[in-house]
């Protein structure tokens, strides 16, 4: 059986896991605390960083590598369309949100309210707070005008793109971050990915000292 070595909210962790139960690839899932760079995890990844998954006899790091060999190794059901148009357009997406969405948003306010928490690296910053807060309701109107013009974020099906946002935005709805009635089209193409079987783990995530909100698990949020 593959493993998996992860920490809950991180939206890197949370998008393979996606891929991995999409897929139905059997994963056993094994916290890492990363930040304590203890030698066994250097070993497995030296740049002490999450996701690492072990599958076929093989070490693999860096969520977007581990996504794509995936699907190359494990094709169907399909997470990259077949045109190199609408792949570029769903790197393009999966991108905008590991990078932008997480620089701007995921870091500002995950990060603060939780991580340092559990990593003992003191409080929040609270202009970091105010920011990512800020920079949130650009990012959710950015995805309705995409849905204004699509069915899934990146074209007419599902694909990657809407595993890396909703990893994301998942990880934020766990410390109620995400405002769903700014945009419905983006609460409804939430509670559509919500539904798949492929998310339940995710919703049964439990962070010691952090209680999810009531909405968290709820398909008809």
């Amino acid at each position: 059986m593959a493993k998996l070595y992860h920490v809950p909210l991180s939206p890197f962790c949370r998008k393979v896991r996606l891929s991995l139960a999409e897929k139905k690839i059997e994963c056993e899932l094994i916290e890492e605390r990363y930040w304590e760079k203890e030698a066994d995890f250097l070993r497995r990844n030296p740049a002490a960083k999450v996701p690492v998954l072990r599958i076929d006899g093989k070490t693999m790091a860096e969520s977007a590598a581990i996504c794509e060999w995936i699907e190359e190794k494990y094709p169907e059901p399909a997470l990259m369309p077949r045109s190199a148009d609408a792949r570029y357009e769903v790197r393009r997406l999966v991108g905008w949100f590991d990078d932008k969405f997480h620089s701007e948003v995921t870091s500002k306010l995950l990060y603060e309210r939780v991580n340092k928490k559990i990593m003992k690296a003191g409080f929040p910053d609270s202009s970091n707070v105010k920011s990512g807060a800020k920079a949130i309701k650009y990012h959710l109107d950015y995805m309705a005008w995409l849905l204004d013009h699509r069915r899934w974020l990146a074209g007419d099906v599902m694909t990657l793109a809407d595993f890396a946002a909703a990893a994301h935005l998942s990880a934020l709805d766990y410390i109620s971050d995400v405002d769903w009635n700014r945009q419905a089209s983006v609460k409804d193409w939430y509670a559509k990915i919500k539904s798949r079987p492929a998310f339940r783990s995710i919703l049964a995530d439990q962070i010691p000292g952090f209680p999810p909100p009531p909405h968290y698990a709820d398909l008809d949020f």
